[in-house]
């Protein structure tokens, strides 16, 4: 959107007519402090952007964050663990052969 020189003149005639000489100091003051205001949130929608997407160290940042939330309950111990204190032996335990009055040694041939 460009303007001309006399499309800018007409406009300053009408806001002198409409709001009078006395308050166009006010009008000029408060019209570019909104302007700033609006170019700095601007720029800082700018920034925040291009931190993201020009950052692909905060990408892998977020996914080892992933990785970790996942593996802090991990135990592969804790089912081994487990399955040896609760879950009995299916065979019966063998005895020594010290105390198997059965056993009968190596055989020689």
């Amino acid at each position: 959107m460009e303007l001309s020189i006399g499309e800018m003149a007409l406009i300053a005639v009408a806001i002198v007519v409409l709001f009078g000489p006395d308050k166009l100091p006010q009008i000029a003051r408060d019209l570019g402090a909104g302007v700033r205001k609006m170019r700095g949130a601007v720029e800082d929608i700018k920034t925040e952007i291009m931190k993201e997407t020009d950052n692909p160290v905060s990408e892998i940042k977020r996914e080892i964050e992933k990785v970790k939330d996942a593996a802090k309950d991990f135990n592969p111990m804790k089912n081994i663990e487990k399955d040896i204190l609760t879950e009995p032996s299916s065979e019966p335990a063998k005895p020594k052969p010290s105390e198997d009055e059965t056993y009968e040694g190596p055989v020689s041939r």
